[in-house]
């Protein structure tokens, strides 16, 4: 179990399905559905289980010169190259059907571009560009947008809001990680900004930058209907604290305010999004991208 644990990412895949549960709950209408809020999830978890198995095997050499990534399953031996891409194609292929079937094709479609993104263009671009970060980004701001079509079958701006607050809540969160173990990166190969700054300013600058970003986009759930007072005065503290941890980290570039704002970063997402799950407020959506709430294809699973 401790293999395929940490073959499917765990702890990644549960972020995954908590941000997609946010997305689907922001869309629902009341009743909620929820044996269609759980085929959801179910097909989700599928994913993103299975395109992170398939990009441990695309970077198993690589992750062999890690210190933090040489003990996972593939480098250490756990596990066979060929056993993995059974699993995640499976994993991958079943996840997709799922939506497809049980949930609707514009939530399938943005499975469909997710794995593309992630295997295709990130993980191979982290060995030729700095910009992999922004990239990879993507991939991993989709699944709010996916609960969300799954529970109202379109794409509006409510959807997109909660797509760039995960897309922009990632970069400072990397920046951390990619300053902490910069010469852990440098010696597999992966160009991250951390490895071509040996300053730091332009990772300092991409921190700070980017939780500015973070702070206005946050606000947009209320601008947009979605959410109410209390959230916006909750968004605007959690914010500017995340905000505060990114200068500091800007002004020192040690390991301890990196790793502050990691750790900020982690406390800043969960209470971001209880928030607005606790002040959301009912409104009549009208999809930009819409196609009916369940796919042509829809049957009962289960």
């Amino acid at each position: 179990m401790s293999v395929f644990t940490e073959l499917v990412k765990a702890r990644l895949t549960l972020l995954v399905l908590l941000t997609t549960l946010v997305g689907f709950y922001l869309g629902a209408t009341s009743p909620v559905d929820y044996a269609l809020m759980l085929h959801t999830l179910l097909g989700t978890a599928l994913v993103a289980a299975g395109a992170a198995a398939l990009n441990q095997l695309m970077e198993r050499e690589h992750d062999a010169r890690m210190r933090r990534t040489e003990g996972r399953p593939l480098p250490s031996g756990r596990i066979s190259p060929n056993a993995v891409v059974v699993l995640g194609s499976s994993l991958s292929v079943l996840g997709l059907t799922w939506l497809l079937f049980a949930v609707n094709a514009m939530t399938a479609l943005l499975g469909v571009i997710t794995i593309a993104s992630y295997l295709f263009l990130y993980t191979p671009l982290k060995r030729r560009t700095v910009l992999n970060t922004a990239v990879g980004a993507v991939p991993g701001a989709l699944p709010p947008l996916m609960g969300w079509t799954a529970a109202t079958g379109g794409i509006a701006a409510e959807g997109w809001a909660l797509f760039a607050i995960l897309f922009f809540w990632q970069l400072p969160h990397f920046m951390a990680i990619a300053w902490l173990y910069r010469e852990d990166y440098a010696r597999a190969g992966f160009r991250m900004l951390s490895g071509v700054d040996p300053e730091g300013r332009r990772t300092a600058a991409s921190a700070v930058r980017n939780t500015i970003a973070l702070l206005v986009i946050s606000l947009f759930p209320f601008v947009l209907g979605i959410s109410g007072t209390v959230y916006l005065a909750g968004a605007l503290i959690l914010g500017l604290a995340f905000m505060a941890f990114a200068v500091i980290f800007a002004r020192s570039l040690t390991e301890k305010s990196a790793r502050r704002l990691f750790l900020a970063s982690i406390v800043y997402l969960p209470l971001l999004l209880g928030l607005l799950v606790a002040d959301k407020r009912s409104k009549k959506l009208t999809p930009v991208i819409g196609i009916s709430q369940q796919s042509p294809w829809h049957v009962h699973v289960g």
